[in-house]
């Protein structure tokens, strides 16, 4: 009598936005902005709107077309820098508690951000860093480009269909999707258009995004 070998299952991991997914920063982010565009005599609430939905360089391009976009980043450089030393800012509830449950290997950043920030904010907030870390200078294409994701699941060494993207924003949902992964969304009252599964809290997803890394919930959506 013969038995048939169980078959592997294969492992499973998260990729993790940062800004308003694990640290809560946007009324940092509002500030920084703000204070950017009072410095270029424009409108703070329009700079910010714009901000939201590209990268810096192509929101110079947008809101100040007139002036050096290697000045304007250097400025907003020096304005986030001192943000991460002095802002006020803290981790969401519940992302101490997963991100010190999860196994090692199986998770990582990706970022918008630059890693330094990243590094400085999880410091001051005791939030755990992991080995993969994509940053904005790690990509030519950001979000909603899927290179991002696709590239911190590269440095996993995971293929997309095992990776569950944890974001709150629609250009990270978007990237995620684009990578073939598994998007679920987190801190926002209403679903970002796209997610396969929607949690007010980051707290809320706590146990489920434990769930899909021992393999208890094999369908993510």
């Amino acid at each position: 009598m013969t038995s048939e070998r169980a078959r592997p299952v294969p492992r499973k991991y998260v990729l993790f936005d940062v800004d308003g997914t694990l640290i809560d920063a946007v009324a940092n982010q509002r500030q920084v902005w703000g204070t950017w565009a009072v410095r270029y005599g424009l409108d703070p609430d329009e700079v910010y709107r714009v901000a939201l939905r590209t990268r810096p360089m192509e929101t110079f391009t947008a809101v100040a077309p007139d002036q050096d976009p290697l000045e304007c980043l250097a400025a907003l450089h020096a304005l986030e820098n001192e943000d991460v030393r002095s802002g006020v800012y803290a981790a969401f509830d519940g992302a101490s508690e997963l991100l010190s449950a999860l196994p090692s290997g199986c998770w990582g950043l990706v970022t918008s951000n630059y890693e330094h920030r990243v590094r400085g904010r999880f410091a001051r907030t005791g939030l755990p860093v992991p080995d993969v870390l994509v940053d904005a200078a790690a990509v030519e294409e950001g979000k909603p480009s899927p290179v991002p994701y696709l590239l911190a699941a590269e440095r996993l060494g995971a293929g997309p269909e095992h990776c569950l993207v944890i974001e709150d924003a629609p250009s990270g949902v978007k990237s995620g999707l684009h990578a073939g992964m598994t998007v679920w969304g987190v801190n926002a009252p209403v679903a970002v258009e796209g997610v396969h599964r929607h949690f007010g809290s980051l707290r809320e997803a706590v146990p489920e995004i434990l769930a899909f890394t021992t393999g208890a919930r094999d369908s993510a959506v």
